[in-house]
C-alpha cells in the first residue's frame, strides 16, 4: 500500500540544498543544448541536413511515450537520485554519440534521461518550498536553466565549428558535474513511496492524472500555455538554421546558436520580471508575455540585418520567460496538492512533447512541400498568435463566470 507525501519544507532560498539543485541543472542543460548543436553539425557534415527535424523528434519521443511511468519513477523514489540515474543517461548517450552512433539514435538516448529528470528536477521544488516561494524558485531554476543554454548553444556553436572533439568533451565535463552536484541535494522523502510499477496500471494511473489535471481550470491553463511555449520554441529553434543562411546570408552554425542564445538571455529577464509581478494570486498577468509572443515572430521574419535579428530574439526570450515560470508554478503547486509534482509534471510533459512533436512535424512537412522559410515562420507567428488568444479569452471568460457565482 503506497502513501503519499505531499509536504513542504519551507527551505532558505539560498540553501545548499537549493544551490545543488541550480548547479545540477545548470550543467545538465548546458550540456543538453551544447550536444544539440553537435548533432546537427554532425548531420549537416554528412550532407544530411533533413535529419536536424529528426533529431529534435528522437529527443521528443521518449518524453511521450515514458510519460505513464517517469511520473511514477520521480514520486517513487528520492528525486534527487532520480536526477542523478538521469544524468547518467544522458552522460552514456553523449559517450554513444562521441563514438560514432547514429546522432539521431544517441541523442534519443539523451532524450530518454532528460524525460527521466524533468518531472525530478520540478517536482523536487514543490517538496523544498511552500506556495509563496516557490514562483521565485521556479524564477531561480529557469534563470540557471537559461543561462546554461545560452552557454550551451553558444559554446556548441563555437566548438562544433572548430573542434568536434572538444566539443564533446565539454558535453561529457558537464554531464559529470551535474551529476556529482546530485549527490548534495537533500535526499527528501518520496511523495509515493512503493507503489506499484505494473505497466497497465501505471498507464491507467496516467490517464487518470491527465484527466484530472485537463479538467481543474488552473491545471488545463497551464499545460495548454506551456505546451504551446515549448512546441513554438522548438520549432523556432529548428527554424533558425534554415532561416539565418536565407535571411541574414550566413551558413555557419554559431550565428544561430548565437541567436539562439539572444532568446536565453532574453528569457532571463522575463523570469526575474514574473518573479517580481506575478504570483500565483495574479497569474493570469502571464497572459501579457504569452501574447506578445506571435506579433514579435511575425516582425522576425521580415528582417534581414542581424543586429534587429538579435533585439527581436531577445524581445520573444523576455515575452517567453515571463509567460512559462508562473504556469510552471501554478501546474507544480495544484499538482503537488492534488496527484503528486512528479505525475503533474510528466502529465505536462506528456502534452507539451505532443505539442512540440506536431508543430515541428507540421514545420517539417511545409519544408519538405517547398514552402520557403519566411512564409513558415510568418504562418508560425499567425497560429502561435491565433492559439494563445484563444487561450487568454478562455481564461478571462472562465474567471468572469466564477466571479459571478
Amino acid at each position: 500500500m503506497s502513501k503519499n507525501i505531499s509536504i513542504s519544507l519551507n527551505m532558505p532560498l539560498l540553501s545548499l540544498g537549493m544551490l545543488s539543485v541550480l548547479v545540477a541543472q545548470f550543467f545538465s542543460a548546458l550540456a543538453d543544448n551544447a550536444v544539440l548543436i553537435a548533432a546537427i553539425a554532425i548531420v549537416k557534415n554528412q550532407g544530411l541536413p533533413n535529419l536536424v527535424p529528426l533529431l529534435q523528434e528522437s529527443f521528443v519521443v521518449p518524453f511521450i511515450l515514458l510519460a505513464p511511468f517517469v511520473g511514477q519513477l520521480a514520486d517513487a523514489f528520492p528525486k534527487g537520485s532520480v536526477m542523478l540515474v538521469s544524468n547518467l543517461l544522458k552522460l552514456a548517450g553523449a559517450l554513444a554519440m562521441m563514438s560514432g552512433v547514429n546522432p539521431v539514435t544517441a541523442y534519443g538516448l539523451i532524450g530518454i534521461g532528460a524525460a527521466m529528470y524533468s518531472p525530478a528536477k520540478y517536482g523536487i521544488l514543490s517538496q523544498m518550498f511552500g506556495p509563496d516561494a516557490l514562483v521565485r524558485a521556479n524564477g531561480m531554476m529557469e534563470g540557471s536553466t537559461i543561462v546554461a543554454i545560452l552557454l550551451g548553444v553558444i559554446l556548441g556553436g563555437w566548438l562544433a565549428d572548430h573542434s568536434m572533439m572538444w566539443a564533446f568533451s565539454g558535453i561529457m565535463a558537464a554531464y559529470t558535474i551535474a551529476a556529482f552536484a546530485n549527490l548534495f541535494i537533500p535526499r527528501l522523502p518520496a511523495e509515493n513511496p512503493g507503489a506499484s510499477f505494473q505497466p497497465w496500471l501505471i498507464i491507467k494511473k496516467f490517464m487518470v492524472s491527465a484527466t484530472l489535471l485537463l479538467k481543474n481550470p488552473d491545471t488545463r491553463f497551464s499545460l495548454l500555455g506551456t505546451s504551446v511555449f515549448w512546441g513554438s520554441g522548438t520549432t523556432l529553434r529548428l527554424m533558425l538554421f534554415a532561416w539565418v543562411p536565407v535571411a541574414l546570408l550566413v551558413t555557419d552554425n554559431q550565428t544561430p546558436a548565437n541567436l539562439m542564445g539572444a532568446v536565453s538571455i532574453g528569457i532571463v529577464f522575463g523570469a526575474v520580471a514574473a518573479g517580481l509581478w506575478v504570483s500565483l494570486f495574479n497569474v493570469n498577468r502571464a497572459l501579457l508575455g504569452g501574447l506578445l509572443l506571435g506579433p514579435v515572430i511575425l516582425a522576425l521574419a521580415f528582417v534581414h540585418v542581424i543586429t534587429y535579428a538579435i533585439i527581436l530574439m531577445i524581445a520573444i526570450g523576455i515575452c517567453g520567460g515571463f509567460f512559462i515560470v508562473p504556469l510552471n508554478a501554478l501546474l507544480q503547486e495544484r499538482g503537488h496538492e492534488t496527484i503528486g509534482a512528479g505525475h503533474a509534471l510528466a502529465v505536462q510533459n506528456f502534452v507539451e512533447n505532443i505539442a512540440m512533436l506536431l508543430f515541428v512535424g507540421c514545420y517539417s512537412m511545409a519544408s519538405a512541400a517547398g514552402v520557403s522559410v519566411k512564409v513558415n515562420m510568418i504562418g508560425f507567428g499567425l497560429v502561435l498568435l491565433v492559439f494563445v488568444t484563444a487561450l487568454a479569452v478562455n481564461r478571462l471568460k472562465a474567471r468572469a463566470t466564477s466571479n459571478e457565482n
